[in-house]
């Protein structure tokens, strides 16, 4: 049911051009692209792969190692892409297979690596086995590949069960059957149109592990896995017991989510992965209630990586991040994996709005606050977690300084959660609008027929034409933080750091010869002078022993 032939080109050797380095992923800064907003070669307004293609220069001279692209795979776009209606072609939005390879083959004779999403928990409604299932009704072995069930009540007219969809709502659907009667319901943990997939089913494991080879054959360095703590369901399919659900993610283990079944799957992914040559990786996007729970997704035998979302959603307070670094190096210490750190994504307000917010909004914020305070915060923010043991991810825009576009007006929006009503807040769309490359121009740079969400005016004043060379503005900042971080030995992969002594507030820890200071308070602090300066988020003032460390601003130094 491709749009487009499935054949994949010749495959490409994932090792033959980018930088050989064992281990590359336990320091790995990893860098975000959100295809349908980062550049759009042919002015239709939507970013696409060639856009993506035609910027990889600017993401090696930024000095990240690798490039995650969110779902670019045919789909009828219920949510961005992430309802996918077939594996192995590229949706005509974005390009072709052809593109695919192409991007492939450039990013690793720049020395960067490819890696994709994969979306195993749910597929669309309108991938062939799901149509399938509904054409051919009760009974059929193609519905059990998905979770089909006979409602509750006289009629059937009530959810097999009290699940809620994460978008909000009933976690089912009720179909209407071949012969036009009101039939079985269908499980869908987010939108309708994302039906969940039942990995039971053998079938399921089968097609899964065919695509992984597919994509490994074209080249990809790994995959960043789309609800990872999901695809296996509780026996039974048991009542949660309790409405608002929502409230209870990331606080306990749910019948949906963090079943301990999915380990085996990814146990089997690992052996297929080895195969390979060129150190691939998997990567969880795995919402767990402790970051103890999402070690388990990284053990040895299984993935390599997993988000740390407990940092995420952690508040600019010094002594909430010493207490979530400690237990995320403790869990990730005796699996033997890399921490991971991560401050913006695309299901997230950027954290330049966050930081700009009172703490306790959560992750999804309309209020654009403080801008200055903000952008303040992010920078010291990004400087610390670039110095932390591990592996960093850096979404698109945020090395801009872009906040959350958070006035769109609602005839623009396009996230499916919004028009819910109910879920997830549905503001998205905020974090999503196209990134600026040029002071001035249609979208800013971004192509030559506008964009599919509108810009704000003065965004081409955090264009990276603007910032570009301009001394102490926040690209240069991430440009020079990547090269100090990649040059310095003390920086990168490693399991511990020392904490030093330090003021109310400041988050202070050695490596080596180097030190990291954060002052997370809204007043200057005076510290140590702990050598040469290597690079501060602010201005700072120095005597010969001590340094003055303005109020949100984090320093590097170096002993040596």
């Amino acid at each position: 049911m491709s749009q487009q032939p499935s054949a994949a080109p010749a495959p490409t050797s994932a090792v033959a051009t980018v930088s050989e380095r064992h281990d590359w992923w336990r320091d790995a800064v990893i860098y975000q692209v959100y295809p349908r907003s980062f550049a759009d070669s042919n002015g239709d307004g939507m970013g696409d792969l060639e856009g993506v293609r035609t910027r990889l220069p600017y993401l090696r001279d930024l000095g990240v190692d690798a490039v995650w692209l969110s779902p670019f795979y045919a789909s009828p776009q219920a949510d961005a892409g992430y309802d996918v209606a077939d594996y192995r072609a590229v949706d005509p939005m974005f390009g072709t297979l052809l593109d695919a390879d192409a991007l492939i083959r450039d990013a690793h004779a720049l020395g960067l690596r490819i890696i994709v999403d994969l979306v195993p928990n749910h597929s669309s409604d309108q991938y062939e086995w799901f149509r399938r299932a509904l054409a051919e009704g009760p009974g059929s072995p193609s519905r059990d590949r998905y979770h089909f069930r006979p409602g509750k009540g006289k009629n059937g007219e009530l959810p097999p069960n009290d699940w809620e969809s994460i978008f909000g709502g009933p976690a089912w659907t009720r179909v209407t059957e071949p012969d036009g009667t009101p039939g079985e319901w269908y499980l869908h943990l987010f939108a309708p149109e994302q039906p969940d997939f039942n990995w039971e089913h053998p079938a399921v494991g089968d097609e899964f592990r065919s695509i992984l080879r597919f994509w490994l054959d074209m080249g990809v360095d790994g995959f960043r896995i789309d609800v990872a703590h999901g695809m296996v369901k509780a026996e039974g399919l048991p009542d949660l017991g309790s409405h608002e659900q929502l409230k209870l993610l990331g606080n306990d283990v749910m019948p949906f989510f963090d079943q301990d079944g999915v380990h085996a799957i990814y146990r089997q992914w690992r052996r297929i992965l080895d195969e390979y040559s060129g150190e691939r990786i998997f990567v969880a996007e795995a919402w767990t209630p402790t970051v103890e729970r999402t070690a388990n997704y990284v053990r040895p035998d299984e993935l390599h990586q997993a988000f740390n979302f407990q940092y995420l959603g952690t508040h600019w307070d010094a002594g909430e991040l010493r207490t979530v670094i400690d237990r995320t190096l403790d869990a990730m210490r005796p699996v033997g994996a890399p921490a991971t750190w991560v401050l913006s994504n695309h299901d997230v307000t950027r954290h330049a709005t966050r930081f700009a917010n009172p703490a306790g909004l959560g992750t999804q914020i309309r209020l654009a606050g403080d801008r200055a305070l903000g952008l303040r915060r992010a920078r010291a923010a990004t400087l610390l977690m670039l110095a932390l043991p591990g592996s960093a991810y850096v979404y698109q825009g945020e090395e801009l300084g872009l906040p959350d576009v958070v006035d769109l007006p609602d005839e623009v929006r396009q996230d499916p959660a919004y028009f819910r009503g109910a879920g997830q807040d549905g503001f998205r769309d905020g974090c999503r609008v196209p990134i600026p490359w040029t002071r001035e121009g249609s979208s800013y740079g971004f192509g030559d027929g506008g964009s599919w969400l509108p810009q704000p005016a003065g965004w081409g004043e955090l264009s990276v034409e603007a910032q570009t060379g301009e001394p102490g503005s926040t690209l240069e900042l991430y440009r020079e933080a990547l090269a100090v971080r990649r040059s310095t030995a003390d920086l990168g992969a490693g399991d511990a750091v020392e904490w030093l002594r330090a003021p109310e507030g400041v988050v202070a820890f050695r490596r080596g010869d180097f030190v990291c200071v954060a002052n997370t308070t809204g007043e200057s602090v005076a510290v140590p002078a702990y050598g040469r300066v290597l690079l501060a988020s602010g201005e700072i003032t120095e005597t010969a022993d001590e340094a003055k460390v303005p109020a949100d601003t984090t320093v590097w130094w170096t002993r040596v």
